[in-house]
């Protein structure tokens, strides 16, 4: 044996090893992949027992306890990014399971399934989760309920953690309703609020609608397979498949009842009502649950049971349907608010209508794959929003109706240059512009609706338009201009305001020069001024500083830039949007031997647990059709960016300055007629589609006559019956003791009653 042969052998003994103790270490993993949910529970418990043993000394050393929560979420992080590597390498799902028997009948079984779909959540919670805890650490360092909002946090993840690693339906829906009570404590965090004790029990209820469908849902099909298990649940569809689904009325309403569940908690038309009053919780709280935790428990249901809900093409083409309804209002009710947060809210719901409409098309990996880039995009712009709102508080005070307004803001970027970049990157990334992140999972999803159905295909390309706009106005109110605060007297209510409200968010006000704003018109604002000019010296001078109204005189306050603890999320989040799409860049556009498509990255990781089902031909896209694809998306976006700065840019503005455009107001005897549709437009953006009226009037008022008539009915029938017949047992008894007592009197007035009585009805 010579010395190459001798390496050669040793390379291959060595490789050898290495692949026992690669699979040795996967497989130790795996077994041990259980303590993840259970990472964040000992600061929650240490946190409570603090609290109760030495309360004073746990209040002053309150900010140590943010370091074990991120600690603890930091090393459930490194078990769940290793998990994936190993997902990625040999796509294995590993399935352990804890059997409880109750009678020889009936076995419960619980542990915890490790497989792509895990992975990829296990990650997003954890993520998202740790640089929410290091922004919330100086977000709610002077709030008095600091130690309360990390404890509702730990437990938040840890309520996530547990349900995407559970096995079975009933596990979910255990760890499904602990998310659900850790969002009600968090979205009512400032309980003494009554908007923010409406809001929490608002979501509490709409969730219970949607909860009570799931368990019926989980319970029938138990009566139809006999199992909650996934694997069990999975091979029974898998049977469903050759026979072209099923077509039992029962197993089709036990699936639609699942979906109802989804419908609740992501948000979903009708049940999305919650969703924009959730925006009263703390800013860290409203990242966390709509990036990766409440809102993408519903897409996590669906693309857990995706193997099941394909063999059921109706409850499929209702899912799609449900979804394109939903990212459609979700767009239209976000075009004319005021509310910072509330803009972005209504685009959560809009977003989670794409991942929808992709699930209900049989797209698992665009609808997967835009649920991560959406989740680092969302919670960068709401945490750049809560920076945003940070820097407004000393110029309006504390109060949501003032520092969420975006009416009142205008101009931050020379001020808060850090925030702004990175809100920027997340509005264009939201928008679909290349090579940012959403880019390459919503453009996906416009190509497939296409290819499924043109009218699915229209809707979602015409809202990829309006999120364009209404994302691109929401940076514009917020970072472009000039301040706007100093311009009027702020009030809540229209009669006590000195600003008047434009169609569209900007106004005009007594004492500002009216040369660069927008010109009035009755009924509203015009979109184009008609005089434009520089403005003046006075102006600009007013514009660079102000008074605040709580300070002393001559003090001057302006925005200012968070502390580093802030912005340190904020950039970390800036890299996912920046780079997390090249996951989803296509790499081969071949087909390989086995005769399933590998396109990109995620092409091998995004499949169902139980791999029966093969995406269609569709997935398999050349250059030149994603090419074609691409462009038709970004023009649609670009067009919807051009008219946001058309109508909300600076007055600088290279558009705002064509006399052509305001020739074309003036000579339009139509005017009217436009003012009247863009009025209707906004009353319906504005009022969130009457919706909540709807609601009002219907159920809740409903409800109310409904238990003022059930009271009736209690006092007045109820009660009535009883009482007279107690009564009438009372003067039968008295007449019967008269009459038996012997006495002539008594016989002769009664005798005398019964004559007058029958003289009286038979004359």
């Amino acid at each position: 044996m010579n010395r190459k042969q001798f390496y050669f052998i040793e390379k291959l003994n060595y490789k050898f090893q290495l692949k026992i103790a690669i699979s040795f270490l996967m497989e130790h993993t795996y077994q041990y992949a259980w303590v993840i949910p259970l990472l964040p529970l000992p600061v929650i418990m240490s946190m409570g027992f603090g609290l109760f043993l030495i309360p004073t000394a746990t209040k002053n050393l309150r900010r140590i306890w943010a370091f074990p929560s991120i600690l603890l979420l930091s090393i459930a992080l490194v078990f769940s990014v290793h998990l994936s590597i190993q997902q990625i390498n040999g796509s294995s799902i590993y399935q352990y399971l804890w059997s409880w028997t109750i009678n020889n009948d009936f076995s419960l079984e619980f542990g915890y399934l490790i497989d792509p779909l895990t992975s990829i959540m296990l990650i997003l919670i954890t993520t998202v989760g740790i640089l929410v805890l290091i922004y919330s650490d100086d977000y709610m360092s002077h709030d008095e309920g600091y130690l309360r909002f990390f404890v509702y946090i730990s437990f938040f993840n840890t309520a996530m953690l547990g349900l995407v690693t559970s096995s079975n339906l009933i596990q979910i829906y255990f760890f499904w309703e602990l998310v659900g009570m850790c969002s009600y404590l968090l979205i009512g965090f400032w309980f003494t609020r009554p908007i923010a004790a409406s809001a929490c029990q608002k979501a509490f209820v709409t969730n219970r609608v949607g909860d009570f469908g799931l368990l019926l849902g989980i319970l029938g099909f138990f009566w139809i397979t006999g199992s909650l298990e996934f694997r069990d649940l999975f091979k029974i569809a898998n049977n469903w498949i050759p026979n072209n689904g099923i077509n039992s009325l029962l197993t089709t309403l036990c699936a639609f009842l699942l979906f109802l569940g989804a419908v609740a908690k992501s948000a979903q038309f009708p049940l999305h009502v919650w969703l924009p009053d959730a925006m009263e919780g703390p800013t860290p709280i409203s990242a966390l649950i709509h990036a990766a935790t409440m809102v993408a428990a519903g897409i996590f249901l669906l693309a857990r049971l995706f193997p099941l809900f394909i063999s059921l093409p109706l409850i499929m083409s209702f899912i799609s349907l449900v979804g394109t309804i939903t990212l459609f209002l979700g767009a239209t009710l976000a075009l004319a608010q005021r509310d910072i947060k509330r803009s972005l809210a209504y685009s959560t719901m809009s977003q989670l209508g794409y991942m929808m409409l992709a699930l209900g098309i049989g797209s698992y990996e665009a609808a997967l794959f835009h649920l991560i880039t959406h989740a680092y995009s969302k919670a960068l712009l709401f945490l750049g929003s809560g920076s945003v709102i940070h820097s407004m508080e000393p110029l309006v005070g504390y109060s949501p109706d003032k520092s969420q307004n975006m009416v009142l803001m205008g101009g931050l970027r020379k001020y808060v240059p850090i925030t702004r970049t990175t809100f920027l990157c997340g509005t264009l990334s939201l928008c679909g512009i290349p090579p940012l992140a959403c880019f390459w999972s919503k453009d996906e999803i416009l190509s497939n609706s296409w290819l499924y159905s043109p009218f699915f295909g229209i809707i979602a390309s015409f809202t990829a338009g309006l999120t364009a706009f209404y994302m691109f106005r929401i940076y514009l109110l917020t970072f472009d201009g000039y301040l706007r605060v100093h311009f009027q007297n702020y009030s809540s209510t229209k009669e006590g305001s000195l600003y008047s409200i434009s169609l569209w968010g900007k106004g005009i006000s007594k004492g500002v020069n009216r040369d660069f704003v927008l010109s009035t018109m009755k009924g509203g604002v015009s979109f184009f001024s008609q005089n434009i000019s520089k403005i003046p010296g006075n102006t600009r001078n007013k514009i660079g500083s102000f008074s605040t109204p709580f300070g002393a005189k001559n003090t001057f306050v302006y925005p200012h830039e968070t502390g580093n603890t802030m912005l340190f999320p904020l950039l970390i989040l800036l890299l996912f949007t920046l780079f997390i799409g090249s996951i989803g860049i296509h790499l081969d556009n071949g087909i390989k031997g086995n005769g399933i498509s590998e396109l990109t990255i995620l092409s091998k990781w995004l499949t169902p647990s139980i791999n029966f089902f093969q995406e269609s031909s569709n997935s398999s896209i050349n250059s030149y059709e994603f090419l074609i694809n691409a462009i038709s998306s970004v023009s649609l976006a670009i067009l919807g960016l051009f008219i946001a700065y058309i109508f909300y840019g600076s007055t600088y503005s290279f558009f705002q300055n064509l006399n052509f455009l305001n020739s074309l107001v003036k000579g339009n005897q139509k005017k009217n007629f436009l003012d009247q549709v863009k009025e209707k437009i906004y009353s319906w953006s504005y009022n969130r589609g009457y919706i909540d009226v709807f609601y009002t009037r219907v159920f809740i008022l409903g409800i109310r006559r409904l238990a003022e008539l059930t009271h009736f009915f209690d006092k007045g029938v109820i009660d009535g019956i009883t009482n007279g017949v107690g009564l009438a047992g009372f003067c039968i008894g008295e007449e019967i003791k008269y009459v038996g007592g012997g006495r002539i009197s008594s016989y002769l007035f009664f005798f005398l009653c019964y004559v007058s009585l029958f003289l009286f009805f038979f004359p």
